[in-house]
């Protein structure tokens, strides 16, 4: 189970570190890249997944 909230945790981290790249315009092809409510989108969710890194580090089970 501790590895399943690790991974998932991990996609979500992945998951935030590519919208905000996409909010920066650093990643094309998608109607995310230079719209600036991406990257604060992307980086709340990157909080989140840094969260979810602890949470599933810290639990015994």
């Amino acid at each position: 189970m501790r590895l399943i909230r690790f991974v998932l945790a991990l996609i979500v981290l992945g998951l935030g570190a590519l919208w905000s790249l996409q909010g920066l315009g650093l990643v094309k092809g998608s109607f995310m890249t230079g719209q600036t409510q991406w990257l604060y989108i992307g980086l709340v969710t990157m909080l989140v997944g840094v969260v979810g890194l602890y949470w599933a580090n810290r639990s015994r089970v």
